[in-house]
């Protein structure tokens, strides 16, 4: 039986010295970049169109839905009875909703007068209105 020889198996331009490795790497380059590469470059072209197209697509669909919400969509003012609460002698101030202040801080020694001073000025009832001041001051001279 005939021996089978290197260089029928392998293709002469493959067949140059084991010392050029970078030119058999560029060769083996050359001959796989046109079958392998190529398609799967098209492919994701062919899908970043889709997902651009897609994108386009969710961008219109979401102005017409804005547009017709701001021209058909009921006004607030024709949705809810809005009524002004009514002084009432009776009743007094209980007739006014308990309203909580929260006043958050954090070594602000320059406002915190104006800011507790500024929420107890409230045009509001004083018993329907809780202030509350969330200190999370470092310093303790300014708690």
């Amino acid at each position: 039986m005939a021996q089978i020889s290197p260089k029928l198996l392998i293709p002469e331009s493959f067949q140059v010295s084991r010392d050029d490795i970078t030119g058999q790497l560029g060769l083996i380059w050359e001959l796989i970049k046109t079958p392998l590469i190529v398609p799967l470059l098209q492919l994701g072209v062919y899908i970043c169109l889709a997902m651009s197209l897609m994108l386009f697509m969710e961008r219109v669909y979401m102005g017409i839905v804005i547009i017709l919400v701001k021209l058909f969509w009921k006004k607030p003012e024709k949705r809810y009875k809005f009524e002004f609460i009514q002084d009432d002698v009776e009743l007094g101030s209980s007739n006014f909703p308990v309203v909580l202040i929260q006043i958050p801080m954090f070594n602000e020694k320059e406002v915190y007068k104006i800011s507790i001073g500024a929420a107890c000025g409230l045009s509001w009832p004083s018993d329907r209105l809780v202030i509350q001041v969330l200190d999370d001051s470092t310093d303790p001279a300014i708690k």
